[in-house]
């Protein structure tokens, strides 16, 4: 009688699970839990967010390991987290060697494919097709004038004649004129206020449980960009329609910029693509920028000796530099150094961004630890940025932490670091010297909430705002 084949390829078949169980034994992974299945410890990482503690996730593991590697679960994967300014430096340095950048699918469904969420030589090639807008050239002839024109407004609409003011939705509001504006040549209040309003919706979902029904943070997320989605394609088109009928200029913004320009293939954007990284730069281009700007405010409300520092030492004598009416240059703002100090040092305190996420393309062997390919890393800026070891008094604010070749390298991330360093680092550094050029000049401020709750969703955010009273000065 015949043996079937498949009783024949029992036995081996047996052997490989064997083996593959015995080499799996073998091999040294990081220590740590992944969890319960699919949520992993997402929720736990969402909380310390909530709390406004989002380092405490990641502290907290690495004491009970006694490892600064660890592996955990976050949105349906697993995640190695590599601590100190060596894992900073491995991932950073290996982009497109043994990491590609990667982020949750909830980012990936909200944003859709762009700069930040392409990898390889397409991402190379957006990345090239952007740098015009995001060179010094740049800065000095499109943003500088009209970022003043923009606070300018602002500050006489929102500012001027109040007693007290909430900073944070303030804030926002002027960052968020200033990217329509810079990006999209978009003035109109009422279409700003309608982007925004959506925006601040799309914000709440990127960093949640990917959990598509209503009520939740995503579901609300995906419908709000739907909506920017609509309106942005309706913008694209018109704009498509002014630059061949010459009514619009090819350089004036970087949505005519990526209309007219093709790639150096000689491959242009398709428009949904253009709107996908029109949507990414509104978020970049504003909303890190606002956190920076409103936590500023706030430390320089707490250390009213280094407000008067900045006022007196840069921002006076620049302004007395000026002929009324005159605009700050690009020179100026090189002239605000300790300005940037202090704000490099907020941002350290309290980082923006929290972190970010990359993916082995290949397996890793890190620390003694296996990494198989396919899993997801995660840096955290606070595990350098606010370490004793490195910045002794660590949660104090010391500005000349900044002066001279400044932090060690890797120890100071708030804008990423290697290839995938972010690209508005520059226009951000603008933006908030800017603002604060015109604002310390014009107010000295006080808290109304000294010791206001901060939570990360997904930023840190005052849960009031940020309320503070305005007492005028007229330098």
């Amino acid at each position: 009688m015949e043996i079937p084949v498949y009783v024949l390829l029992l036995p081996l078949a047996l052997f490989i699970i064997i083996v593959l169980v015995m080499r799996r034994k073998r091999l040294n992974y990081p220590p740590g839990s992944c969890g319960w299945p699919f949520l992993g410890e997402t929720l736990k990482f969402l909380k310390a967010n909530k709390e406004g503690k989002p380092e405490k996730f990641v502290k907290e593991r690495i004491e009970k390991y006694k490892s600064k590697i660890f592996k955990t679960s976050l949105m349906g994967e697993t995640v190695v987290v590599l601590g100190g300014a060596s894992g900073n430096k491995f991932l950073f340095s290996n982009e497109n060697k043994q990491v590609v950048i990667w982020w949750p699918i909830t980012v990936r469904k909200i944003i859709g494919s762009c700069l930040i969420t392409t990898v390889g030589e397409e991402a190379k090639i957006m990345r090239k097709m952007l740098s015009t807008f995001v060179s010094p050239d740049a800065f000095s002839r499109l943003y500088i004038k009209t970022m003043q024109l923009v606070a300018h407004h602002h500050f006489m609409n929102y500012w001027q004649g109040k007693e007290k003011v909430k900073v944070y939705p303030l804030v926002k509001l002027y960052t968020f004129k200033v990217a329509c504006q810079l990006f999209m040549s978009i003035e109109d209040h009422n279409e700003v206020e309608r982007l925004s309003t959506q925006f601040n919706i799309l914000l709440k979902g990127l960093i949640s449980l990917p959990i598509n029904l209503p009520g939740t943070a995503f579901y609300k997320a995906m419908r709000a960009t739907t909506a920017i989605r609509k309106e942005l394609l309706q913008v694209v088109k018109k704009r498509r329609e002014a630059l061949e009928q010459n009514t619009a200029s090819p350089s004036q913004d970087i949505l005519s910029h990526l209309l007219s320009c093709p790639d150096e293939n000689g491959k242009y954007m398709s428009e949904l693509l253009i709107v996908n990284n029109i949507l990414l730069f509104l978020f970049a281009g504003h909303d890190t920028s606002s956190v920076t700007l409103t936590l500023l405010i706030k430390r320089l409300a707490e250390h009213p000796q280094i407000y008067q520092n900045i006022l007196q030492a840069e921002h006076i004598e620049i302004a007395s530099s000026k002929k009324e009416g005159e605009f700050l240059n690009w020179d100026d703002i090189q002239k605000m150094k300790y300005s940037w100090n202090v704000a490099s040092e907020v941002m350290r305190l309290t980082p923006p961004i929290m972190g970010a996420y990359r993916e082995a393309i290949v397996d890793i062997n890190y620390g003694g630890y296996h990494i198989p390919k396919g899993w997801k890393f995660y840096w955290n800026t606070a595990l350098t940025s606010l370490d004793p070891e490195i910045f002794p008094n660590a949660t104090s604010l010391e500005p000349s932490r900044f002066e001279g070749v400044g932090p060690a390298p890797y120890t100071y991330i708030p804008f990423g670091g290697g290839p995938r360093m972010c690209v508005g680092k520059e226009f951000a550094r603008l933006e908030i010297l800017i603002f604060l050029h015109i604002l310390i000049r014009k107010f000295n401020w006080k808290l109304l909430i000294p010791y206001e709750k901060m939570i990360y969703d997904p930023m840190p955010t005052p849960l009031e705002g940020l309320p503070i009273s305005l007492q005028p000065h007229n330098y």
